[in-house]
């Protein structure tokens, strides 16, 4: 039997503040028809809509945003990760801000308000993005690539000189529910001496040790223990995963990256459309 596109069945709500402006904001995840996608409403700019597509990208160096004609709904990765990693093609976010909240830092909540709003099966067939040939960008010693393969599956790296990180691999076929065991739980981090030039930038604003692994020189500040011995690999594997839904649909291909981050995943992706011998939409 051909599989079905899937949207959530009942509604579902998050609230708290944004990582970056420290703003507080909701956002409710509505049910949405067969080849909606991701839908970004802006609700407190009278519902203005901006989908989650690579045409709408922008801002990538800390979190990945999106924009239609100067509106921006920013860090938006954690929860497109969530979406996809729960198998849920459309939906609606109804977003009273500008920033998707940052909740734990990781995808964990979004996935379980998914999984309390349910799956409802649309009568429309599910698409699959299909890689036909290796499609590559690098930036000095960073890199990242993906191939043709028959399943969907992430080969990701890390090099961080401090002791709770150094190098750090973790490979995820994404596929029976490996994503929500495997990357949902793994919070974003960052380093001690990141905070006040990053703050100076107007960034991390709404940062805390209750939404992300903070790491001084001699070991990490948070009371909570790691989830996983190798956290830190699996989050960027999570924030990969994410920037790569934004291709709208289940991809059947091998991604490799090394010491990769949002700018490099999205400079994939757009260079894999521009591409179209590289790809095919093809029916499941």
């Amino acid at each position: 039997m051909m599989p079905l596109q899937t949207t959530i069945s009942y509604t579902g709500e998050v609230s708290g503040v944004g990582l970056h402006t420290g703003a507080e904001v909701r956002a409710v995840l509505n049910p949405a028809p067969a080849f909606t996608g991701v839908v970004f409403r802006r609700t407190d700019l009278d519902g203005f809509e901006i989908p989650a597509s690579p045409l709408h990208v922008a801002h990538v160096s800390y979190a990945t945003a999106l924009v239609s004609r100067g509106v921006m709904v920013a860090t938006v990765e954690h929860l497109l990760a969530a979406i996809r990693g729960c198998g849920i093609d459309n939906v609606y976010v109804d977003i009273d801000g500008m920033e998707v909240p940052i909740l734990d830092g990781s995808s964990k909540v979004f996935v379980d308000v998914l999984r309390r709003a349910g799956t409802a099966v649309l009568h429309a067939p599910r698409r699959h993005l299909r890689i036909k040939k290796k499609i590559e960008v690098a930036d000095a010693s960073k890199h990242i690539a993906i191939e043709p393969s028959d399943r969907y599956s992430l080969d990701c790296t890390i090099e961080f000189s401090h002791p709770l990180i150094g190098h750090q691999r973790v490979e995820v076929e994404i596929s029976n529910g490996a994503f929500e065991r495997e990357l949902a739980a793994a919070r974003t981090f960052g380093f001690l001496d990141w905070d006040e030039p990053l703050r100076k930038k107007g960034l991390i604003r709404g940062s805390s040790l209750e939404n992300a692994i903070v790491l001084s020189a001699e070991g990490m500040i948070n009371p909570e223990p790691l989830r996983f011995r190798d956290e830190f690999v699996r989050h960027k594997a999570l924030d990969l995963f994410g920037d790569l839904a934004l291709l709208g649909m289940p991809i059947k291909g091998h991604v490799t990256a090394f010491r990769a981050g949002h700018a490099l995943h999205n400079a994939l992706v757009s260079k894999l459309l521009r591409d179209p011998e590289a790809w095919a939409i093809l029916e499941d």
